[in-house]
């Protein structure tokens, strides 16, 4: 079931699951299902820094999300600014149809995309 803590969104618990883990120091943010206006808000939690103001680095994997409308690209934009300039927010295994979008709206000038999770830590 998705988490929906704190959040004015209730999420369906199919749509969307958000795990996270640290790997040597990153946080990797595993996300799976379809992130829209009704499962943005879990996003944008997940990916907020636990503490602002420090040099917080986030690996977001998305090898299992199939689609994301602009609410997504909106929760992204949120996350990097969130991380500030000293902080950098990375994704990885981002699939074809969401990276299409990403790079229509500029995003991947902004956060640097990844084949997999390893790349985006080793980066």
């Amino acid at each position: 079931m998705a988490d929906t803590a704190d959040t004015k969104e209730p999420a369906e618990p199919d749509r969307l699951a958000i795990s996270r883990a640290v790997v040597d120091g990153v946080t990797v943010v595993t996300v799976t299902g379809e992130i829209d206006h009704h499962t943005s808000g879990l996003l944008r939690q997940a990916l907020a820094p636990a503490e602002q103001g420090t040099a917080a680095r986030t690996v977001a994997d998305f090898t299992g999300v199939a689609f994301m409308d602009s609410s997504g690209i909106n929760a992204l934009i949120a996350a990097h600014q969130a991380h500030g300039p000293a902080g950098r927010l990375r994704l990885a295994g981002v699939r074809r149809p969401v990276l299409r979008t990403l790079e229509i709206v500029g995003l991947t000038t902004l956060i640097d995309c990844h084949p997999n999770v390893r790349d985006a830590l080793e980066a």
